[in-house]
């Protein structure tokens, strides 16, 4: 008895995803195929944030790239390098106040995106055999 509660408490939760499921798929496409005109500030929101995750996945990769290329001292000033510039995008692309918690995402796109190009400048001189210390932690 209680097996077949379960069994049909399984099918009928697959049931509901699977609806849901079939329900957003439009309007997650519409979402995708409209950031060029968004409808109001919550789709720009949404688009801007599609784009600024991406980034960060892309900076993500390039640290992680990066730091396996270096030993455990040069690992520890890139870390402190990456702290800092982590400081700097939340000081100058964010601020708390009364009213909330706001984040351009405009402008912590950009400072990703510039911060994963400078990670993949120093990919590119450790694999030449150029690891230059002095540029982990900028």
């Amino acid at each position: 008895m209680t097996t077949n509660v379960i069994k049909r408490s399984i099918r009928n939760t697959s049931l509901a995803i699977i609806t849901s499921a079939a329900f957003m798929l439009p309007m997650l496409s519409w979402g995708a195929e409209n950031c060029d005109r968004p409808n109001n500030d919550f789709d720009g929101l949404y688009c801007l944030t599609k784009v600024y995750l991406e980034a960060d996945k892309e900076l993500n990769n390039s640290y992680n790239k990066l730091s396996k290329l270096l030993n455990r001292q040069q690992k520890s000033t890139l870390k402190r390098g990456q702290l800092a510039w982590m400081r700097e995008r939340n000081d100058r692309c964010s601020y708390n106040d009364d009213g909330g918690f706001f984040v351009n995402m405009s402008c912590a796109t950009n400072k990703t995106t510039t911060r994963v190009n400078f990670l993949n400048e120093r990919v590119r001189e450790c694999n030449a055999g150029s690891c230059r210390d002095s540029r982990l932690d900028d």
